[in-house]
C-alpha cells in the first residue's frame, strides 16, 4: 500500500516543482515587459520636456499636466471611492443567512405552490453558486472594479481639463446677460463647470446604486418571491441615502437648466425665447424644489423605514416632469405664442441678433447703402486710381508653378500650392506682394542620411509684385535669385529650418571643427568653387543630442537605430522637430485655435511665420453657434492651398493672439492682440508669462499683420443672416444672403476671400483689406446671381511706431446694394466673360496647340459707383516644365466686358475709351513678347529679349532638373550626380549669358 500510495505523489510533486519554476519566469517576464513599456512611455515624456525646455515654454508643459493630473485624480478618486464605499457597505451589511422566500398563504402542499418553491429554490441556488464562484476573487473584485471604473471616470474628466481651469481662473466680462443680469463669465466659465460636475455626480451615483444592488443580491440581501421583493434594512438605508443624494444633484441640475436655456437651440432662434422664459424656466424651478423635497423624504425614510411618502413623491416628480416639463411648454407655445409669434418673440429675436453680433466681433459693423450703377460712361473711374492702381494680377493660387519653374533651382526645393499675399514698402510706397518661402521638398530625398542630415532646410523668400508682371507675362520678382535677395531685403537670414513642409526631424549643428554636412543652397556665379554650398546650423532650435541617453530617447521616439549608430550625430548636434509653425503655436498655447493659413514675412531682417490664433467658446448667451470647419471651407481649402479650422461648434470667437515663429531657430512669440478678451485673460492666469503684450511688437512686425482669414470666413457666414439688425425683418427671413460659389472651379465651393489694397467708397485712404461679396440665398425658386453686398475688413495695423496699432484696424465695412439690384454677381460675371463672342474667339486662339487657358481669381471691387470685376487670364503649355504666364486681363462692369493684354487697355475698352483711372506700370503684358513665350513652356522664351545662348542654357537647366528628379526617385545616385553637374554648368552659363552677377537675372 505504501508503494502504491506513493506512486501517484511523485509526478504531482514534479509538476508542482515545475510550476514553481515557471511562476518566477512568468513573473520576471511580466515585470520586464512592464518596465520596457514604462521606459518607452517615459522616454516620450522626457523628449517632450526637452522640447518645451529648449523653446522656453516648460511652464506650459508643467502647468497643463499638473492640471490634467489633478482633474484626472479627482475624477478617478470620486468615482472609485464612491463605488468602493458602496460595495464595501453592501458586503459588510450582508445578512448572516440568505433571506428565505415565504410561500403564498394557501399554497402549502398545492401543486402550484410546489412549482413556485422549486423555481425559487433553483433561483436561490444559482445565486449561491454565483456567490461561491466569486468569493475567491471577492477581495480583488472589491478593489479592481472601483479602480477600473475610477480610471474610466478620471479619463472622462480629463477631457474637461480646460473647463476646470477656466472655472478656477475666470476673468469677469463686465457685461451682463439680458435675462438674469449675470456677468457673462457665469455662462462662459461657471455654468459649464457646474453642469459638468452635476452630470459626473449623477453617473457616479447611478453606478454606485447598481454596484450596491448587485452586491446585496449576491449576498442574500434581496430575494424575489411571489409577494414581491424581500430586502434587508441595510439595503433600504443605503439605497435611501443614494437616492437622496441623487435627487439633490438632480435638483441642482434642474435649477442650472434654467440658465442653460439661454444657450438653447431648440427654437427657431438661439437663446431663451418666450416659452422658455415663461414656461420652461418656472417649470425647472418647480422641478428643482420638488426634487429637493423628495430628496429630504428619502433621507428621512432611510432611517425611519417608512417608504410610502418618498415613493409617492418620486411618482409625482415623474408626473410633474412629464406634464409641466413637456406638456405645459407645448401648450404655451402652441396656443399662446404661435398665433402671434412675431410680436411674442420680437424681444428675444433682438437679443439673438445683438448677442450674436457681439460674440463674433460684428457689433461695430459699419453698413452703408450702395446704389451701384451699371453705367460704363467715359471717365467713370476718375478718382478711383488708388484702388485701380493696386489691382492684383497675380493669382497666388495659380502662379505657384511659375515660382517653382523660375525660382526653385533644385528639385529638393518647393513652393506651397497657394502663395501668400502681403504688402511691403518699396521706395516709400506700399506694394501688394505675392510671397512664399522656398522650402525643402522632403519627398525628393531618399535614405535616412539624406532625409535627416543633408537636406535640412529651405532657402530664402521669393516675392513678386502683385499688380505688375514682366512683358512676357511672368511674375515681376522683387525678391529673387539663388540667394533670394531684392528690394525687400539684401541682408536677412534666409534659411528656412521651420516651415510647412519641413522634414519630421533633422539632425543639425556641430562644433566649428566638425565638417559641414548640411546642403545649404546651390552655388551662384559670385560663389567660389563648384557644387552646392555646405552649412552647419548655428542657431538654438532644438534639444541637444550630446549624450547617449538623449540619443536613445529620440531613437525610441522615432523608432530609428540610425540616431544611435550614425556618426552624423555629434556631441554638439541638435534635433529639430515639431517644425510646422501652426503646430508649434498649438503646443505652446493648447487653448488656442490656430488659423489654417500661416504666411512668411521678412521682419527686422529675419524670416518669421505670421500665425493668427483664436480664443473660442460655446457658452455665450443668445449667440447662434457656427461650425468652424464648415464656415472655413472654400475652393482654396478644397484644393489644398490652406487648411480649414477643426469642425467644432462655437458661438464666440476672438482673434486674441498674433504669433510669430522664427523660420531659422523656431522660437515662438505670442502677443495678446486683443488684450481685453476675458477668455484670453483667463488663460493668461492659467499660463502666466507666456503671452506678451502687443506693445512689445516692433513697428516692422505690426506692418505685416493682416486681418485673419478664417475669422473673416466665420464672420461672413454669420453676415448671410445677421446683416439684418431689426427683429421684425429678421423674423420675416426674406433677406437671407449666401457666399457666392467660386466660378473658376468645377466643384461648387465657396469663393475664398481675397486680400487687396483698396479704398472703400467714402473712405479717404487706401487700406490693405480682406474682401468678399454676397448674393441672395439660392434655391429652386430663386437663382438670381446678382450682387447684394460687399464686405471689407481693414487689415492695416501699422502706424510706423513700435507697439502701436492703428485704431481702425479690424473695422468691417458692409456695402448693401438695393434688393432690386441688376449688378451681376460673381457667377453671372463669369458667365458674361465666357459667353462674350470676342473673348471666346481670342481664348480659342490662345488654346492653340497643347496650351490651356487658366482663369485666375475673380476680383470684386466697388469703384466707379458700381462693381468692377477683374480676372487675370493665364496660358500654360503642356510639358513637365511648363508654368502659367499672364496673357490677358478680363474686366466687367454691369453687362459689359473688356478684354486686353493690359489692365489699362481692358478698362479703356470697358469705359468708352478712357476709364479715368491710372493703372500700375507693367499691369499687363506686351502681346508680342507674351505670344513668343508660348505660355511658359520649356521650349518658350524666358524673357522678351533673351539671347540664343541664354535660351539654350535655360533649356539645358530645365532638362537637367528633370533628369535629377527622375534619378533621385529611382535611387540612381550616379546619374543624379551627373545631372547635378550639368545643372550647375547650365545655370552658370545662363547667368553669364544674361550678363548678371548671379543675383538678379531677369
Amino acid at each position: 500500500m505504501t508503494t502504491g500510495s506513493s506512486a501517484p505523489r511523485t509526478p504531482r510533486n514534479k509538476s508542482g516543482a515545475s510550476g514553481r519554476k515557471k511562476r518566477p519566469l512568468l513573473t520576471t517576464f511580466i515585470i520586464v515587459v512592464a518596465l520596457v513599456i514604462a521606459f518607452v512611455y517615459m522616454s516620450q515624456v522626457y523628449t517632450e520636456v526637452l522640447w518645451y525646455r529648449q523653446l522656453g515654454y516648460i511652464g506650459v508643459f508643467v502647468r497643463e499636466n499638473i492640471i490634467k493630473i489633478a482633474v484626472f485624480a479627482v475624477g478617478a478618486v470620486v468615482m472609485g471611492l464612491a463605488l468602493w464605499l458602496s460595495l464595501r457597505f453592501a458586503w459588510t451589511r450582508r445578512p448572516s443567512e440568505r433571506l428565505q422566500a415565504q410561500p403564498k398563504q394557501g399554497d402549502e402542499g398545492s401543486e402550484a405552490g410546489s412549482e413556485r418553491e422549486d423555481l425559487q429554490s433553483v433561483f436561490n441556488q444559482n445565486m449561491e453558486r454565483y456567490q461561491q464562484a466569486l468569493e475567491p476573487m471577492r477581495r480583488i473584485l472589491m478593489v479592481a472594479i472601483p479602480v477600473v471604473l475610477g480610471l474610466f471616470g478620471g479619463l472622462t474628466m480629463l477631457a474637461q481639463w480646460d473647463t476646470v481651469a477656466l472655472f478656477f481662473m475666470q476673468e469677469p466680462f463686465g457685461e451682463k446677460d439680458p435675462q438674469f443680469g449675470f456677468d457673462m463669465s457665469f455662462f462662459m466659465f461657471t455654468l459649464p463647470f457646474l453642469r459638468m460636475v452635476a452630470g459626473y455626480l449623477i453617473t457616479v451615483l447611478v453606478l454606485s446604486a447598481v454596484g450596491s444592488l448587485v452586491t446585496h443580491y449576491l449576498y442574500g440581501g434581496i430575494v424575489v418571491h411571489e409577494k414581491g421583493i424581500a430586502t434587508t434594512r441595510a439595503l433600504k438605508v443605503q439605497m435611501g441615502i443614494i437616492a437622496a443624494v441623487l435627487l439633490l444633484v438632480l435638483a441642482a441640475n434642474f435649477w442650472l437648466a434654467r440658465y442653460s436655456t439661454l444657450l438653447s437651440n431648440k427654437g427657431s432662434w438661439t437663446g431663451a425665447l418666450f416659452t422658455d422664459v415663461n414656461a420652461v424656466m418656472p417649470t425647472n424651478a418647480i422641478l428643482a424644489i420638488a426634487a429637493l423635497i423628495v430628496a429630504l423624504l428619502f433621507a428621512y425614510s432611510a432611517f425611519a423605514g417608512r417608504w410610502r411618502l418618498p415613493l409617492i413623491g418620486t411618482a409625482m416628480l415623474l408626473v410633474v416632469s412629464l406634464v409641466a416639463g413637456g406638456l405645459y411648454p407645448w401648450v404655451v407655445q402652441r396656443f399662446q405664442v404661435t398665433p402671434t409669434e412675431q410680436s411674442m418673440e420680437n424681444e428675444y429675436i433682438q437679443r439673438n441678433i445683438d448677442m450674436t453680433r457681439s460674440a463674433y466681433g460684428l457689433s461695430d459693423l459699419k453698413t452703408q447703402d450702395y446704389d451701384a450703377t451699371v453705367d460704363t460712361g467715359k471717365g467713370a473711374l476718375d478718382g478711383d486710381t488708388p484702388t485701380v492702381s493696386n489691382i492684383r494680377l497675380l493669382d497666388p493660387n495659380v502662379v505657384s508653378n511659375s515660382f517653382a519653374q523660375l525660382q526653385q533651382f533644385r528639385p529638393y526645393y518647393q513652393f506651397g500650392k497657394s502663395l501668400a499675399v502681403d504688402r511691403y514698402n518699396v521706395d516709400g510706397q506700399n506694394e501688394d506682394t505675392v510671397i512664399s518661402a522656398r522650402e525643402l521638398n522632403p519627398d525628393q530625398n531618399q535614405g535616412w542620411y539624406n532625409q535627416h542630415v543633408v537636406y535640412t532646410h529651405g532657402y530664402g523668400v521669393v516675392a513678386a509684385y502683385g499688380n505688375q508682371v514682366e512683358a512676357d507675362g511672368k511674375p515681376k520678382f522683387m525678391q529673387e535669385g539663388i540667394a533670394a535677395k531684392g528690394v525687400i531685403s539684401d541682408d536677412y537670414e534666409p534659411r528656412i529650418y521651420f516651415g510647412q513642409s519641413s522634414p519630421d526631424y533633422s539632425i543639425v549643428g556641430g562644433s566649428d571643427e566638425d565638417p559641414k554636412l548640411e546642403l545649404d543652397r546651390p552655388q551662384s556665379a559670385d560663389d567660389e568653387g563648384s557644387g552646392d554650398a555646405k552649412y552647419t546650423y548655428s542657431g538654438d532650435g532644438g534639444p541637444k543630442l550630446g549624450n547617449w541617453f538623449n540619443r536613445l530617447a529620440y531613437a525610441i521616439k522615432y523608432q530609428s537605430s540610425d540616431l544611435l549608430l550614425s556618426d552624423a550625430v555629434r556631441p554638439d548636434s541638435q534635433i529639430l522637430y515639431n517644425r510646422d509653425p501652426g503646430d508649434r503655436v498649438k503646443k505652446v498655447a493648447p487653448y488656442l485655435t490656430v488659423d489654417g493659413n500661416p504666411y512668411p514675412a521678412i521682419v527686422d531682417n529675419k524670416v518669421v511665420w505670421m500665425v493668427d490664433a483664436y480664443t473660442t467658446s460655446k457658452g455665450y448667451p443668445y449667440s447662434t453657434p457656427t461650425s468652424l470647419g464648415d464656415a472655413t471651407q472654400d475652393s482654396q481649402t478644397e484644393a489644398g492651398g490652406s487648411k480649414a479650422l477643426p469642425n467644432d461648434k462655437v458661438n464666440y470667437i476672438r482673434n486674441s493672439v498674433k504669433a510669430t515663429v522664427n523660420a531659422y531657430d523656431g522660437s515662438v512669440d505670442l502677443y495678446a492682440w486683443d488684450d481685453q478678451d476675458p477668455v484670453l485673460k483667463s488663460w493668461q492666469k492659467v499660463f502666466p508669462t507666456t503671452v506678451k503684450s502687443y506693445k512689445d511688437m516692433s513697428a516692422d512686425l505690426i506692418d505685416h499683420v493682416r486681418y485673419p482669414e478664417d475669422l473673416f470666413k466665420v464672420q461672413r457666414e454669420l453676415l448671410n443672416k445677421y446683416h439684418v439688425d431689426d427683429a421684425n425683418s429678421f423674423y420675416a427671413n426674406d433677406d437671407v444672403w449666401q457666399t457666392p460659389k467660386d466660378p473658376t472651379q468645377d466643384e461648387a465651393q465657396d469663393l475664398p476671400p481675397y486680400y487687396m489694397s483698396l479704398q472703400m467708397p467714402g473712405d479717404q485712404r487706401t487700406r490693405f483689406s480682406l474682401t468678399s461679396s454676397f448674393i441672395p440665398q439660392q434655391s429652386d425658386s430663386n437663382t438670381r446671381n446678382v450682387m447684394y453686398g460687399f464686405v471689407s475688413a481693414n487689415g492695416d495695423a501699422g502706424t510706423g511706431k513700435d507697439g502701436e496699432k492703428d485704431p481702425n484696424y479690424g473695422k468691417i465695412d458692409l456695402l448693401e446694394l438695393p434688393r432690386n439690384s441688376v449688378v451681376p454677381g460673381p457667377g453671372q460675371a463669369q458667365n458674361l466673360f465666357d459667353s462674350d463672342t470676342d473673348v471666346s474667339t481670342e481664348l480659342n486662339l490662345l488654346r492653340q496647340g497643347a496650351s490651356r487657358v487658366v482663369n485666375g481669381n475673380l476680383l470684386t471691387l466697388p469703384v466707379g459707383g458700381g462693381i468692377l470685376y477683374v480676372q487675370p487670364v493665364y496660358v500654360q503649355s503642356s510639358g513637365d516644365a511648363s508654368y502659367p504666364t499672364l496673357r490677358r486681363v478680363l474686366v466687367g462692369f454691369g453687362e459689359k466686358v473688356g478684354f486686353a493684354p493690359t489692365l489699362d487697355e481692358a478698362l479703356n475698352k470697358l469705359f468708352g475709351g478712357e476709364s479715368g483711372a491710372q493703372t500700375a506700370q507693367d499691369a499687363g503684358v506686351d502681346s508680342t513678347e507674351a505670344d513668343a513665350g508660348e505660355g511658359g513652356s520649356e521650349g518658350g522664351s524666358s524673357s522678351g529679349g533673351e539671347s540664343p545662348d541664354l535660351k539654350k542654357s535655360l533649356d539645358e537647366a530645365n532638362k537637367a532638373m528633370q533628369d535629377s528628379s527622375e534619378a533621385m526617385k529611382n535611387g540612381d545616385w550616379a546619374a543624379y550626380g551627373k545631372a547635378q553637374d550639368r545643372l550647375n554648368k547650365a545655370l552658370d552659363d545662363a547667368l553669364k549669358a544674361d550678363g548678371a552677377q548671379g543675383e538678379n537675372s531677369k
